[in-house]
């Protein structure tokens, strides 16, 4: 609840620090004493437009400051804080500060910590409600009515929201897989044309490399052709030098045993023999690498342009085609087992959009029940508000599939009727200020259970009417506040007399310096206050005593 509001150079206020307690508390003065500062002051912290008029004439800047308390913080902040990454302990106020410049301009601050001020306004639902004259927030807002009614009706809007989540997930995986099969139905074609070349091609991963080697060898063979010719004729043949070293070494083993100088002859003679016998084998081999096949040549030359044209077609490396075309086997085979796994994508979503429409039907048929109750409840509030021609009525209508959500397949909004025989309209579009604020009076009363704002705050809600509606509209204001924080800002003495702490607003003039002060009243400025809203400019003693009759009956 809110227990404290700072505010510096606000129009007429200069400097004010106000404490608040839990119950109702009203606020009084004559009118024009600034009470509607106060509630601009309070907007501007909750994140209301920042208007540079509001600043004290004179002054460079403003500031409002407001501290909040809870036992618990409501799950909604905590929610916005976390994301935000702005941590409060638990015990620890909620201090929210605005600061605005005269020539323009504002900042926003939470625990001392800079925030956006939209970030204000997004907590504020959960820690003020301001309900006045010109009310187009809170319970007129038909946002928010569908939210009243499920606390009201207590239905299982998780379950229908993870419902909802599921079908989603199915359906939306359910039509990838339908645009995935019909994209490659596409190019079911063109998919076989592809494989069908490449299988023609026949590319074995390396044979590029390969192809390559095999290539440069044969044009290195070109060029060596003539040499290697000349060698082979040198190495050839029963005339050749080896063959002469050869049959030297079977004449000399012949002999060798005579000496053994020609032992040795004999043994090296072998090893020359060895050695050139290698070389002739290693030209041999060499022939055979680098020989020059133009039939060859032309054939490797034919099957890399082949490869290499296959690659660039397929914009990848050529050791990437055989992948490539198991890649082409899979989509052929995705494009033939396709309709079979749609098939079952599809019962799946079948099977999800039931359990939604399930859950979002017993959310339906809770909600038309609650509605029915809700009526019922506020009706019993409105005549004691002189509401008595009035009617309300919940309205819950079953929306198009397409706009169906995680809320359920809903609209709710409610409607009230102010003359017999008229039609059911929006509460903004139909009720005056003084009766619409009597009809969030009679649903707030109606709702009480359901939990809201921390603090609401009445603006002249018992503008024009006195008596016994007057009384009623304290009563009601006194219960609502019995089990939290209520401010009412009135003119009427039966209101005022139901608060559990009362404050004064007052304006006061020294010289051309006007100034708006507030003064939390003890008991006996409290009766002089009624007694003065009683019977106006002049305080009578009769005006006194039925201030004490008030105060008494409370």
């Amino acid at each position: 609840m809110l227990t404290r509001l700072s505010i510096r150079n606000i129009v007429l206020i200069e400097a004010l620090d106000l404490d608040f307690a839990g119950g109702l508390g009203v606020l009084t003065g004559e009118t024009g004493a600034g009470k509607s500062i106060l509630l601009d002051a309070l907007g501007l912290v909750i994140g209301n437009r920042a208007d540079s008029g509001l600043v004290r004439a004179g002054e460079p800047k403003a500031s409002v400051t407001a501290s909040f308390e809870f036992s618990a913080l409501p799950p909604a902040v905590h929610a916005v804080l976390e994301d935000a990454e702005i941590d409060v302990e638990p015990g620890e106020p909620l201090i929210l500060k605005r600061q605005l410049k005269a020539d323009g301009g504002s900042k926003a601050f939470l625990n001392d910590q800079p925030v956006s001020v939209a970030l204000l306004r997004e907590i504020a639902p959960a820690l003020v409600e301001i309900h006045g004259q010109h009310d187009d927030r809170g319970l007129v807002n038909p946002r928010g009515h569908r939210e009243l009614l499920d606390r009201f009706a207590g239905g299982d809007v998780a379950g229908v929201e993870a419902a909802w989540k599921d079908w989603r997930k199915a359906q939306d995986t359910l039509d990838e897989a339908r645009a995935r099969v019909a994209k490659a139905a596409e190019d079911q074609d063109l998919l076989v044309a592809h494989l069908a070349e490449l299988d023609g091609l026949a590319p074995e991963e390396g044979e590029e490399e390969q192809l390559a080697h095999a290539r440069a060898d044969m044009q290195k063979g070109e060029k060596l052709s003539e040499d290697l010719s000349a060698l082979q004729h040198l190495w050839e043949g029963s005339d050749s030098a080896l063959a002469s070293m050869r049959g030297a070494a079977r004449r000399l083993d012949r002999i060798a045993g005579e000496h053994e100088l020609l032992a040795e002859a004999l043994a090296a003679l072998d090893r020359a023999v060895i050695e050139a016998s290698e070389a002739e084998e290693k030209l041999e081999r060499a022939a055979e690498a680098l020989a020059f096949d133009p039939a060859e040549l032309d054939r490797i030359e034919t099957r890399l342009f082949d490869l290499r044209a296959a690659a660039r077609k397929h914009g990848c490396q050529v050791d990437d085609l055989p992948g490539r075309m198991a890649q082409m086997r899979e989509d052929l085979a995705a494009i033939e087992g396709g309709e079979e796994q749609v098939a079952g994508l599809e019962r799946a979503a079948g099977k999800a959009a039931l359990a939604y429409h399930q859950a979002a039907s017993a959310l339906h048929d809770l909600r038309r029940a609650a509605a029915k109750r809700l009526d019922v409840a506020v009706a019993s509030e409105l005549a004691p508000l002189k509401l008595d021609a009035a009617r309300f009525q919940t309205s819950v209508a079953k929306l198009p599939e397409e706009r169906w959500g995680p809320q359920g397949m809903d609209a709710v909004e409610f409607l009230i009727s102010t003359n017999p025989g008229a039609d059911f309209a929006p509460l903004a579009k139909i009720a005056s200020g003084g009766e619409l604020s009597r009809f969030i009076l009679a649903l707030k009363v109606a709702l009480a259970e359901e939990g809201g704002a921390s603090t609401v705050i009445f603006d002249e809600i018992d503008r024009g009417v006195g008596g016994a509606v007057a009384s009623a509209i304290g009563d009601r204001l006194a219960r609502l506040a019995s089990d939290g924080q209520l401010l009412a800002v009135t003119h009427s003495p039966q209101v005022a007399a139901r608060g559990r702490r009362h404050y004064m607003i007052a304006k006061s003039s020294e010289g051309t310096v006007t100034r708006t002060s507030v003064t939390l009243l003890g008991d006996g400025d409290r009766k002089e206050e009624i007694a003065r809203m009683l019977s106006g400019a002049e305080v009578t003693d009769e005006a006194r005593a039925q201030a004490d009759r008030l105060l008494e009956g409370v």
